[in-house]
Formats: C-alpha cells, structure tokens, sequence
C-alpha cells in the first residue's frame, strides 16, 4: 500500500459554505485553475457574512433570523432571504461561494474574496468605526495580494490578478447624510463628486496593484425602495423624486469617470451596470418579472413594512414577516429577495449594451 503521506489528496470542505474545494494535494499550496478570480468591494447589497466578525449595530448585520431562510436554512450575514448577487456571479462564473475576508478559516484567494461590509461607504466617514469602509476594503485587498505573492510566486499572482474580475457597488451608504437633510457644507453636485472621486481612487488602488478587469454597479432607483416611501407621506405607489434624482446624478458622474479611467489607465476594461433602471422597471413592474408585489416587502412594519425592522433586533422590535418571500421584490425595507439577486445577476452576466456596457461580465470573465 503507497505511504499516504505521499500520495493521499484530498477534498477540503469548508463548513461554513458546505463548499467542496477540489484537487489540493497535502503540503502543496493550490495553484489557480483556469477560470478567472472574483474579488468584490461593496456595501451591504453585496456583503456575505464580514460584519458577523466585526464590532457593528444591528442596523448593519444581517445574522440573525429571518435572513438566509430561502437558501442557506440559516442567517449568513447576506441581507436577503438567501444568496445576493456575487454569490450568482461566482455560480456563472464557475467558482466556489466568494468567502468574506474576515471568516475565520482557511481563505481560498485563488478564488477570489469578498470585503464588502454592510453600511459602509466610499467616504471614511459614512458609519465611520462601524463598517469597513471603501478604503480599508482596497487595504485588505493590497494584503491579499501580497499573500497571494508570497505562495504562487510574483508570475503567477501578475496573472491571477489582471485576469480576476472586480465587482463594485459602494455609495448609497454616503448619501443619506444628503438625504437625511442633515448637511449643509457641501452642494449635491461637491458631495457627489467626493463620492465617485473616492470610488476613482479605489479602483486606480486596484489597478495598480494589478487589476485590470472591473464591474461597477451604479445607484439603484433610491426613491422606490420601501423605507424611502414610508418615511415620506403621501408617495403611496409613487417614488420620491427628490431621492432618487441625487442617485442619478451620481450615475452620471460615474459614467463619465469610468470613461476617463478607460482611457488613462493600461489594459483597463469595465462593465458599467445600469442598476437604477433594472431596480426601477423590476419594481414598477413586479407582474413583468413574475413578481406579486413590488411596493411592499416581505419582512418589516408599518407603511409598505418600510420600518427597517426585520428580525426585530433593530429599534423597533415588531415586524411581519411574508410568507412567499419569491412573491416580493424586497425582502426588507431596503434589500432585495434572492429572486430579484437573480433575475439582477443574469442581466448582469449576459446583457446587453443597454444594461451593461461596454462588456458584460461574462466577456469580462473569458476575455
């Protein structure tokens, strides 16, 4: 019989994710297949599980019941009633669930990693000792590379990165200050430049390090959202204007920034994602999407259950809870039901210029 030592392999399974990770002999550091990485920065659209592991409010962490019900039988950390949109991404994509940097446990960097944290912003400030902001997810990125470096060698990690693909959602967080009504120091027009300048400078952080291939979301229709309507009397069925025209002047900024970084900087390529329109039409027109319900969520109180109470760890303590959570287009006050992260991620993978240009994912993952 051949000494295992020598010759046994075997299948590594993270618990936590019920992932098989596949073809890792023992004392042999795993090199990356073929298909590309995922890394991913973000807010809470896109966080799964980092704020479980850091000192944070209940308003930003997603780890108690009934989030996670309709996949994972558990609450993950996802704000959604199961997988958000990198989780179907990486599906496509043909890669494992993307661990959060902070779970406690062998990290697979190969794959990728997701630094999303939810409540977080593009600007230090934005629930500043909270979350992990934009800047400190670009840090941990840097670490992660240097990681990478020092197992598969300096040749190996060039190519690893400039072949990985860099999902971004970040800046609704810094706009509620604006929306709140609570500044005054800046106009719209300078605060939202401070915004997208900070997602700039992030994503040339990235870039420098190595990245090259990058999908960036733009603000959804804010004004829509059920928290939104409840919070502003008499916008029964009808988005708050006011809200949403601060999200589209921001998409416009962004739009011209990433044009610029697509000329600046070498072998820069992008997927910009109309996701103000795709939020706005799936709500408005829920029947089109096969949806019953597009005003109201499923988990929450008061009008449209907009009160952000879902789980009833928050402020306020009563909620209701849906019982077809695939019915609605929210599952809480703010955040998507995994049916809506779906339809979302398809039309991100595979769409057309009109919803993600000028690449899609998809060609971003096989170029």
């Amino acid at each position: 019989m051949a000494n295992p030592k020598f010759s046994f392999c075997f299948l590594f399974v993270v618990v936590s994710y019920s992932i098989l990770i596949p073809n890792c002999c023992l004392g042999v550091i795993c090199s990356p297949k073929q298909h590309a990485a995922l890394f991913v920065f973000g807010d809470s659209l896109f966080d799964v599980g980092n704020n479980n592991y850091i000192n944070t409010t209940a308003d930003n962490q997603a780890n108690y019941s009934p989030y996670g019900e309709t996949f994972f039988k558990y609450p993950s950390g996802r704000f959604s009633d199961g997988r958000v949109i990198p989780d179907f991404i990486a599906e496509y994509a043909k890669l494992p669930l993307i661990q959060p940097y902070l779970f406690p446990g062998n990290q697979r960097y190969v794959d990728g990693v997701n630094f999303a944290s939810a409540g977080a912003g593009a600007l230090v400030e934005t629930h500043q000792g909270l979350v992990i902001d934009l800047k400190t997810q670009l840090s941990y990125f840097e670490k992660v590379s240097e990681v990478l470096r020092q197992e598969l060698g300096d040749a190996e990690t060039t190519t690893l990165l400039a072949k990985a693909v860099y999902l971004i959602n970040i800046g609704s967080n810094d706009y509620e200050i604006i929306l709140s009504g609570n500044t005054s120091t800046y106009t719209a027009e300078k605060f939202v430049d401070t915004v997208v300048g900070n997602i700039t400078t992030v994503i040339k952080g990235i870039h420098k390090t190595g990245g090259r291939k990058f999908g960036v979301l733009n603000q959804p229709a804010v004004g829509c959202i059920p928290l939104i309507k409840a919070l502003v009397n008499g916008s029964k069925d009808v988005c708050v204007e006011e809200a949403s025209a601060l999200a589209k002047l921001h998409n416009s900024v962004l739009s011209v920034e990433l044009d610029k970084l697509n000329k600046e900087l070498k072998g820069f390529k992008y997927s910009y994602v109309d996701y103000f329109n795709l939020s706005f039409d799936v709500i408005n027109n829920p029947l089109k999407y096969g949806f019953k319900e597009g005003d109201v969520a499923c988990c929450g109180s008061g009008s449209y259950r907009g009160y952000y109470s879902c789980g009833g760890k928050r402020v306020v303590k009563d909620y209701e809870l849906c019982e077809n959570p695939s019915e609605y287009v929210f599952f809480d006050s703010v955040h998507p039901t995994e049916r809506v992260h779906q339809i979302v991620s398809q039309l991100i993978w595979s769409g057309n210029q009109s919803i993600t240009g000028p690449y899609n994912l998809k060609t971003l993952f096989e170029e």
